[in-house]
């Protein structure tokens, strides 16, 4: 006999707006400032309902996949829960990609239906054009949309107003996130619904949010840290403003809505505070900020405490593991440069090459586990094997513990420039530089940058000795990659580059020659 215990009921990610909307029916949920409207929590449970209905009218069923292309805007977080509710399986989309690489995308996760905003339908267009499992394309538009799409508020209407009856469990999956690829597939993985479930209700320990705070969400919600702060307020019944980053803007909602915290990458605050006018924005509804994603310069933290907020937080994870270390205003003040202790439930070790923990001081390779994370990736045993071993994540950056357990993040065992927050692969920019016919050789490193923290920086060696229009280079990148992969300084090398016996790149050598770039 069985004598395992376990819970009677399921952490689903549905669950919360419909708890959400009994309690909080008629308060504000979301400002959506890119579109200048407002909805209760009551009024966006009704719409995700229906939209929920909608979608199972069109034929989806629990289990299949729906990809989605929106900016921070209001459909992006009916779209969330509304798959949620409905059991489908999101695939939430940088709609900063390029047309080819959603199309890739749509195609490795078997996307059977593509939801976008009205600026994104040319893209949907090459998607539905494409050989992909794509059967359905739903477009938010105001006016008429193509042919070949449904109208998302026509999609809306059809729906009932009643929950979707649909056995949701938290092991189910709920969306695919998805990483930067380098070759082949991308690099897509499962989070299921207690993953992200979990994660919404811890997070708000970290950050002391209350449900006197407003949010100012401007961090993309196709990505999981936006997603979280779109759960958090609805968890705490909490007035979220969302909208995409433009600083201007930005300080105008924090002055206008009395946002009391945000999160930021070190590059968004960079950017406010390089504004001409930021003296004449009144922050002081602002409580906090948390930072994120790249590590914090000692200049942007100084100028963010002295004209933004007297309070800072951080934390730190991967995408694949959400937060697992974090530090509060206090704690920061006196370790200006620690990402925190391991939060509630999470575990991290520091660790020599051959596994074993490194004494408080020293430095090695961080792992970590956390109910939050993910076990594995999309049909890539390759990237699963190296990433996940003996039950821990090895996220290849070097830290180290002091003796009281802050953790410092050091460096990066990784060949991953992080530039305003976004992970670039140097070999993915390098494959498609080499396609160029004027180049013969190149290698792709970070440089320091004041506003990107670092710089996508391609060192290219001409072939048979040709000019170097960077510019060109450049505009080839983009054709195939993201704008932020594509790189920001091009260098053109006399000589050959730097490699090892083997072949390898020695990149060190060409980071250390090319450290400052102007």
């Amino acid at each position: 006999m069985d004598t395992t215990a376990r819970a009677t009921g399921d952490m689903v990610v549905g669950s919360m707006l419909a708890t959400a909307a009994r309690t909080y029916r008629d308060r504000e949920m979301i400002y959506c400032a890119t579109t200048g409207r407002r909805f209760t929590f009551g009024e966006v449970d009704t719409r995700v309902n229906r939209l929920a209905h909608g979608l199972m009218g069109l034929g989806l069923a629990k289990g299949d996949t729906v990809a989605y292309l929106f900016n921070n805007r209001a459909e992006i977080v009916e779209v969330f829960f509304a798959l949620a509710k409905a059991g489908l399986v999101g695939v939430p989309l940088n709609y900063r990609l390029a047309a080819p690489e959603v199309v890739d995308l749509v195609r490795s996760c078997e996307a059977k239906a593509l939801i976008c905003a009205e600026g994104y339908v040319d893209v949907a267009a090459e998607v539905h054009a494409a050989d992909t499992p794509l059967r359905h394309v739903v477009a938010a538009a105001e006016g008429a949309v193509p042919d070949f799409a449904a109208r998302y508020e026509d999609i809306v209407a059809a729906g009932s107003d009643a929950a979707p009856d649909v056995d949701v469990r938290e092991t189910d999956t709920q969306y695919f996130n998805l990483t930067s690829g380098t070759t082949g597939l991308p690099k897509a993985y499962r989070l299921n619904h207690y993953n992200n479930a979990f994660a919404a209700l811890t997070m708000p320990l970290e950050f002391d949010v209350t449900r006197a705070d407003t949010i100012l969400t401007a961090f993309p919600m196709y990505g999981r840290v936006g997603a979280a702060w779109l759960m958090i307020g609805t968890c705490m019944g909490v007035r979220n403003v969302i909208t995409d980053y433009e600083p201007q803007r930005i300080a105008e909602h924090i002055e206008a809505e009395r946002c009391t915290i945000t999160n930021f990458v070190p590059t968004m605050a960079a950017m406010l505070l390089q504004l001409p006018n930021i003296t004449d924005f009144d922050f002081g509804s602002l409580r906090a900020i948390v930072f994120a994603g790249s590590p914090l310069p000692a200049p942007v933290r100084e100028r963010t405490l002295a004209t933004l907020c007297p309070n800072l937080y951080e934390f730190y994870g991967m995408q694949e593991t959400g937060l697992v270390a974090a530090i509060g205003a206090a704690d920061k003040s006196e370790r200006p440069d620690s990402v925190g202790q391991a939060s509630i439930f999470s575990d991290i070790r520091v660790v020599d090459d051959e596994g074993g923990r490194v004494p408080a001081g020293e430095s090695g390779e961080i792992i970590v586990r956390s109910p939050a994370s993910t076990t594995g990736y999309f049909r890539n045993e390759e990237k699963t094997s190296e990433t996940f071993r003996d039950g821990w994540i090895h996220t290849g950056d070097i830290g180290r513990f002091d003796s009281d357990g802050f953790l410092y993040v050091t460096g990066r065992k990784k060949d991953v420039i992080v530039t305003g927050g976004q992970n670039v692969f140097s070999v993915e920019v390098e494959a498609v530089l080499l396609q160029h016919p004027d180049v013969a050789d190149c290698a792709v490193i970070g440089t320091a940058d004041p506003v990107w923290g670092e710089a996508v920086t391609a060192v290219v060696v001409p072939r048979g000795g040709t000019a170097v229009d960077e510019a060109a280079l450049i505009d080839h990148c983009k054709r195939t990659l993201a704008g932020f992969k594509a790189p920001k300084r091009i260098i053109r090398r006399g000589e050959a580059i730097p490699r090892t016996p083997t072949g390898k790149i020695t990149k060190y050598v060409l980071e250390e020659q090319y450290r400052v770039v102007v």
